[in-house]
């Protein structure tokens, strides 16, 4: 807005006023007396420029989005830490806080294990930098009797700090939809800020959500869920979000965030296999095992972005020409032949409460 009142343009203007009578060349009294005036009058307006610009949500730095955000009760959602399954072999005894280094990556023990007697380790940094999936872990201190340990999985996914433009979207989208009173809105956003609560979001968190209204009649509600990596939620998982939006032992009477008379049914998703039967034609260097390994990967990456997607369409389809399309990109794979889904030359369309996952990938040429 104050873009044109540059020192040059101020002096322009300022000299203007001064009869042509006296010597306004630059150096003369005049000149010099004036050109300090403009040269701070300058600074102004470049300082009138950027409070505007830092006004409204639109143009502002992060510091100004985050306190006009404030005034919504919005604020930028913080960097989270991973948590990963490691199988560990030999004659050892694990000690709470032990430490283990991946790569560039450090990892402690937090004094727990899964149901399949998996440990689960804490990444020492925060973000998604830690969401590790495999890789050799190395006892940082001498771990007696300790011979092997892999990372197998995650157990919680990491998230980075929310970036400054998704923030401000968020800012912007609460405009848009206003949350009250147990709307689909109110519920979403509360759901999502069950994040916020430790308990939930170590025991893997919210991802995506879907609500179906009175699933048993009025005053019902059901709600689906994945967890934050987009997989199955656990039962301990589902049992604490349902205590925090409608508790079972006390149905609609508002002890939750849900409003009182709405009885609300948490359940998590649920799994669908999907076998792979592939046929394809190698470059004459390659052999089957050569390739297996990156054709498991590929489709486990092409499935994983369909449970991404799962809260955002009404059925999930797996199609057999976009896993065909997924298979040739790995190297040493001339064509894919044919390609089946649980022994069918048809594309799956699951449940709309289910998302795929991997099963067996049977590779032949």
């Amino acid at each position: 807005m104050f873009k044109e009142y540059t020192f040059e343009n101020l002096m322009k203007r300022a000299l203007s006023y001064v009869s042509k009578d006296f010597d306004k060349r630059q150096g003369s009294v005049i000149y010099d007396a004036l050109a300090p005036f403009c040269a701070e009058l300058a600074q102004i307006y470049i300082a009138l420029d950027t409070f505007l610009n830092e006004t409204f949500a639109d143009t502002a730095s992060r510091k100004y989005l985050i306190m006009r955000a404030a005034e919504r009760g919005l604020s930028p959602k913080e960097a989270a830490y991973a948590v990963v399954l490691a199988e560990m072999t030999g004659d050892f005894t694990l000690s709470e806080g032990a430490r283990f280094n991946c790569d560039e990556l450090n990892y402690y023990y937090m004094g727990e294990q899964d149901e399949n007697g998996r440990y689960k380790l804490k990444c020492e940094n925060s973000g998604t930098v830690g969401n590790l999936t495999y890789g050799t872990l190395i006892p940082i201190d001498n771990i007696k009797g300790l011979e092997t340990a892999e990372i197998v999985g995650i157990e919680v996914s990491a998230r980075d700090e929310e970036t400054t433009e998704d923030f401000r979207k968020r800012y912007f989208d609460s405009f848009e939809s206003q949350a009250f009173g147990g709307n689909r809105k109110d519920y979403e956003e509360k759901m999502l800020a069950l994040n916020d609560n430790e308990e939930i979001y170590s025991n893997g968190g919210i991802g995506g959500i879907k609500l179906y209204r009175t699933p048993d009649g009025g005053g019902t509600v059901d709600v689906f869920f994945t967890n934050n990596n987009s997989e199955k939620p656990s039962d301990n998982l589902v049992n604490l979000v349902q205590t925090a939006v409608d508790p079972i032992v006390n149905h609609g009477d508002g002890a939750g965030f849900a409003p009182i008379g709405h009885s609300v049914t948490v359940r998590g998703v649920s799994e669908e296999v999907v076998n792979f039967d592939i046929k394809v034609v190698l470059e004459p260097e390659y052999t089957v095992d050569d390739i297996k390994i990156s054709v498991v990967n590929v489709l486990e990456d092409y499935l994983k972005e369909l449970r991404k997607e799962w809260s955002d369409n009404e059925n999930i389809v797996v199609y057999k020409f976009v896993s065909g399309s997924e298979v040739l990109k790995v190297g040493g794979i001339k064509n894919v032949e044919s390609i089946l889904l649980n022994n069918s030359g048809a594309d799956i369309i699951l449940d709309k409460n289910s998302i795929p996952v991997r099963g067996n990938v049977n590779v032949t040429a």
